[in-house]
C-alpha cells in the first residue's frame, strides 16, 4: 500500500468513525459496548489493523455481550493521550506501546521493549511465566488500569536517513524521532531526540524538523512513505529487539466483567500477540523489496561497529541506573527483566542462534 492510497483509507475510515456517537459506553439487555481508543492510524498495516482486529475477535468470541468499537489516532483523543482517556474515563481500553507512557513511571518501557534486551518470544515468556505480568499489573495499578500483551512486531528497524552514517560523530545533534529508553540510548550517543505519533513523522522528515526517523519496520514504513525523503535505511535495531503492543484496560470496568469475558479478553490478547508477530514475519521481507527494488533506498544490514558498541555500553549503563532508581517499583522491574534476559537468552544464544548460523553458512535456498 502506498502512501496516498493509506491516507485516503484513513481519511475515510476515520470520517466514518468519527460520526460515531462519543456519548458513554451503551449497555443493554445485558450488552455493553465499550471504546478503544488506539495510537494508530485507521488500517494501519499490522498494528492498526490489529488493533481492529482484537476488538472484533472479542466481540465474536462474547456473541456481541462486550462490543469494542475502535477510534483510531485522533479521531476521539490525540494519538499519545490514548492511555489517558482510558484514566479518566473517556474510553474504556487504550490500543498502543506502554513505553509512549514513560512519563508517567520510567518502570512502563520495560513492557515494549528495551536496548539490547528481550526478542519477541523472549519478552511473551518473561511477561506469562517469569514473573513480567506480574509486575506490569503492580505498575500500572497506580493508575486504575490493567495490561496485556496484544501483539509483537519483532526486531524493528534502526531508521531512516538522509545520509548514510560512518561513525558515531554522524549523530551529534542529529534530530531524530525514536522513543522509549532506546531514545535515551540514541540521546547519550548526542542525537537530539524527540517522540511523535506515526502519522506525524512523514510531514516532520519532508520539512526538515527531523534528519532521521525510526518507526517500526518494512511494513508499516512502507506505507507511511518515508522513501520519499530518506534514501538509507538501517535494517536491523539494536534499542528495539522486539516491540510489544499492549491494550489497557479500565481495571475498575473490567474487573466488573463476567469472568468469563474476561478470561475471552485475556484469551484475544494471547491470540493478537502472535498473530500481529507473524503478520510481521510474513510481510516485512516483501516490503523491503519494494522499498530498495521501486524505491531506489540503500539498505544497510547494520549500523558501524563503533556506534553499535557505543549504543551496547549506553544501554548497559542506563539499565544498571534503572536497577539503583530510587523509584521501588522502577527497580524490581528492571530486576525482573534483566534476571529474565540472563535466563533466556542462554536459549536464544545457544540453541536458537546456532541453528540460525548454520542453516546461514550450509544451507543455500537460491536453487530451491
Amino acid at each position: 500500500m502506498d502512501r496516498r492510497s493509506f491516507l485516503r483509507a484513513s481519511t475515510v475510515g476515520g470520517a466514518a468513525a468519527a460520526a460515531t456517537s462519543l456519548a458513554a459506553p451503551a449497555v443493554a439487555q445485558g450488552r455493553t459496548t465499550w471504546r478503544m481508543v488506539t495510537t494508530w492510524p485507521r488500517n494501519f498495516p499490522g498494528l492498526g489493523v490489529g488493533a481492529q482486529r482484537l476488538a472484533d475477535r472479542i466481540t465474536a468470541a462474547t456473541d456481541g455481550q462486550l462490543t469494542v468499537e475502535v477510534f483510531s489516532a485522533g479521531e476521539m483523543v490525540p494519538a499519545l493521550q490514548s492511555l489517558d482517556a482510558v484514566i479518566d474515563g473517556t474510553a474504556e481500553m487504550s490500543h498502543g506501546a506502554a513505553y509512549y507512557w514513560q512519563n508517567k513511571s520510567v518502570a512502563l518501557s520495560f513492557f515494549t521493549g528495551v536496548p539490547f534486551g528481550l526478542t519477541a518470544a523472549e519478552h511473551s515468556a518473561w511477561m506469562r511465566f517469569l514473573g513480567g505480568q506480574e509486575m506490569w499489573d503492580e505498575v500500572y495499578d497506580q493508575f486504575g488500569v490493567m495490561g496485556f500483551l496484544s501483539g509483537n512486531t519483532g526486531t524493528q528497524t534502526g531508521g531512516w536517513f538522509r545520509e548514510e552514517l560512518t561513525s558515531l560523530d554522524d549523530l551529534q545533534g542529529l534530530r531524530f524521532r525514536t522513543p522509549g529508553l532506546g531514545g535515551q540510548v540514541w540521546q547519550r550517543l548526542g542525537a537530539s531526540v524527540t517522540n511523535m505519533a506515526g502519522g506525524e513523522i512523514f510531514q516532520a522528515l519532508q520539512s526538515g524538523t527531523l534528519d532521521a526517523a525510526e518507526f517500526v519496520g518494512p511494513y508499516n514504513d512502507l506505507a507511511l512513505g518515508f522513501y520519499q525523503v530518506c534514501k538509507h535505511y538501517y535494517t536491523s535495531s539494536f534499542v528495539e529487539p522486539g516491540l510489544a503492543t499492549e491494550l489497557a484496560v479500565d481495571k475498575a470496568k473490567f474487573l466488573e466483567l463476567p469472568e468469563s469475558t474476561q478470561a475471552i479478553v485475556r484469551a484475544a490478547c494471547q491470540a493478537e500477540y502472535e498473530n500481529v508477530y507473524s503478520d510481521f514475519v510474513a510481510n516485512d521481507p516483501r516490503a523491503l523489496a519494494t522499498i530498495v527494488n521501486e524505491h531506489g533506498v540503500t539498505a544497510h544490514p547494520s549500523f558501524p561497529d563503533d556506534i553499535v558498541e557505543a549504543g551496547a555500553n549506553a544501554s548497559k549503563e542506563m539499565i544498571q541506573e534503572l536497577l539503583a532508581s530510587d523509584d521501588d517499583l522502577t527497580a524490581r522491574t528492571a530486576r525482573s527483566f534483566v534476571d529474565a534476559l540472563k535466563l533466556m537468552r542462554t536459549r536464544t544464544e545457544g540453541t536458537d542462534q546456532v541453528f540460525t548460523t548454520a542453516r546461514q553458512r550450509f544451507f543455500d535456498t537460491s536453487d530451491l
